[in-house]
């Protein structure tokens, strides 16, 4: 039986986007789009495609998501190869199949049938797509939206199509995500022979009681919406190799996932602070990937919750745990942003799969968010 959704996750399954080449995954979706009435500005910067489209006018609910995948890894241990959609036992198997070419192919549908139902809707509906969010994020969505913010540009309503949910569909909504900073700290000591330490300053000695402190110390506890912020050592590098050299730097990567508790300007002064306080000689460079968003009970998050509990009988979970998402870059729209997408047992990993069922479920529950929004 002919399904729309399944039939366009596999063909954009088989153009083999990865990060950021879009391998024409975007002509598909754009040509579909104005089949219904959208209007499609496309906004390519460097190597990156991105599009914003919409159709009508007003209150704004817009739809986001990536075209563009990560690499498949040893192609040999797919069980079919990997831009060759493929369904076995009712599961689509394929690189994008859960993240997040079937999100894209049910929001597409779900818009197909909702202006099919409502052809002259109240609101306004958008599509904001890159295929640069697996990779290094610097020109797609950030731009796409500081290029939207210039001409101020409304937008009320976000739901990014990220795989959100853990054993089935809709279980797990994240309203929002946490930031993440990370530091590349250089300890400078000096460099010498080990049988001469009193002629030498080693920088692993004088670090390692600042880091133990580092490591140990509660930054916050929380809120009702984000656990405790994190830090992590990511990197250590030290030495030349030789047995016999005191290393004359120590070069230390670690990063935060913080919550609402801290702003990013607090982490980098009690950093600082430590740092400091333990008299150490060091250079420190900071790069911000994202500051924390959160999206309290409203309209979207009200429209969610029903969509889901209507076709699984199921009260979605709220959650702000896991990685960055785009969702980060539009939250600084001033929008109510919030991510619906298929399980994610299996993202990034060697036979990438998602239930076929669940995508035709997953467009359903979309067509019902754009109902109760903007019809």
């Amino acid at each position: 039986m002919f399904c729309p959704v399944i039939e366009l996750a596999q063909q954009l399954i088989r153009r083999p986007s990865l990060s950021p080449d879009d391998a024409g995954c975007q002509a598909l979706m754009i040509e579909r789009l104005q089949a219904i009435g959208f209007t499609v500005e496309p906004i390519n910067i460097a190597d990156t495609q991105n599009f914003w489209a919409w159709r009508g006018q007003g209150e704004t609910l817009a739809f986001a998501g990536h075209t563009d995948v990560v690499p498949p890894g040893d192609t040999s241990r797919w069980i079919n190869p990997p831009f060759e959609p493929t369904i076995r036992d009712g599961m689509l198997f394929g690189r994008g199949a859960a993240d997040m070419k079937g999100s894209l192919a049910a929001m597409v549908v779900a818009a197909e049938r909702f202006v099919a139902a409502h052809p002259h809707h109240r609101g306004r509906l958008a599509f904001l797509i890159t295929s640069d969010e697996e990779a290094n994020a610097t020109h797609g969505t950030v731009k796409v939206v500081e290029h939207l913010m210039a001409r101020n540009e409304r937008l009320d309503y976000c739901l990014v199509g990220e795989p959100s949910s853990t054993v089935q569909v809709g279980d797990v909504v994240k309203n929002g995500r946490r930031g993440s900073i990370t530091a590349n700290l250089t300890i400078h000591g000096v460099q010498g022979h080990v049988a001469y330490p009193h002629l030498a300053d080693n920088p692993v000695h004088r670090a390692l009681p600042a880091l133990n402190e580092l490591v140990a110390t509660e930054w916050d506890r929380g809120n009702e919406f984000f656990p405790p912020t994190s830090m992590q050592i990511a990197n250590v590098q030290a030495g030349t190799g030789s047995n016999n050299v005191i290393p004359g730097e120590l070069f230390v990567q670690f990063n935060f996932r913080f919550s609402t508790e801290l702003t990013d300007a607090d982490i980098r002064q009690r950093v600082a602070d430590l740092l400091d306080r333990h008299q150490l000689r060091y250079s420190l460079e900071w790069k911000l990937s994202g500051q924390p968003f959160l999206t309290t009970r409203g309209q979207l998050v009200d429209a969610v919750i029903n969509a889901v509990e209507h076709y699984t009988e199921t009260r979605p979970e709220l959650q702000t745990t896991g990685g960055t998402s785009d969702g980060r870059f539009i939250a600084r729209m001033g929008a109510q942003v919030v991510e619906l997408g298929p399980v994610n047992a299996t993202i990034h990993k060697i036979n990438e799969c998602v239930k076929a069922s669940d995508l035709q479920l997953l467009s359903r529950m979309y067509q019902r968010i754009m109902e109760q929004l903007i019809a």
